[in-house]
């Protein structure tokens, strides 16, 4: 992995963070799974959370769906250092998603982290891996998603958390062409 050190921006009281790393270690009040709507983990994203926090988001995921896709559950964090869970079901059982569910995904989850009252929440890139959608357009839906919803929250931070120096670049990009014109900008 690069070395690239994170990137900030203050959107209002709202802080919008992008960084290279692995979700999974994650000190924040919840994390974000790319899940498919059953909830089932295998690899990627969802992988490397079951593998950190056990298997006990898996089996408490399950119990929940399945669901639409572009809802969101909540789990506990198990052993990740997060203390929720949120699985935003971004695609189906075809692994198969779109610019309209990665768009509902990202906002069902903050809802869901609002409805946690966190103050933080870590995000990777929704459906990028299986999914295949492209990252630029990733990055660009997600950040309009968050510049919608988050600020009427209590949310103070979210935070990209991406795998990859691509992923990473993609994220950076849109961090910094938005809101250039925007007086709420710190």
């Amino acid at each position: 992995m690069n070395d690239e050190p994170p990137l900030s921006r203050r959107f209002g009281r709202l802080t919008v963070t992008v960084t290279r790393g692995d979700i999974a270690r994650q000190e924040v009040d919840a994390v974000v799974n790319a899940a498919n709507n059953r909830f089932w983990m295998g690899g990627g994203v969802a992988g490397a959370l079951k593998r950190a926090g056990g298997e006990e988001l898996e089996a408490e995921a399950v119990r929940q769906g399945p669901v639409e896709p572009g809802q969101s559950v909540v789990t506990r964090g198990g052993r990740l250092p997060a203390r929720h869970c949120i699985h935003a079901a971004v695609m189906g059982q075809d692994l198969a998603t779109s610019a309209d569910l990665i768009r509902t995904a990202t906002l069902s989850a903050l809802d869901a982290a609002a409805g946690l009252d966190a103050k933080t929440v870590a995000f990777p890139a929704l459906g990028t891996g299986v999914g295949g959608f492209p990252l630029d357009e990733t990055a660009r839906l997600m950040f309009g998603a968050v510049l919608e919803r988050a600020p009427g929250t209590g949310l103070e931070e979210v935070r990209f958390v991406l795998f990859t120096d691509e992923a990473f670049r993609a994220f950076a990009r849109i961090l910094e062409g938005t809101g250039r014109n925007d007086r709420r900008n710190a």
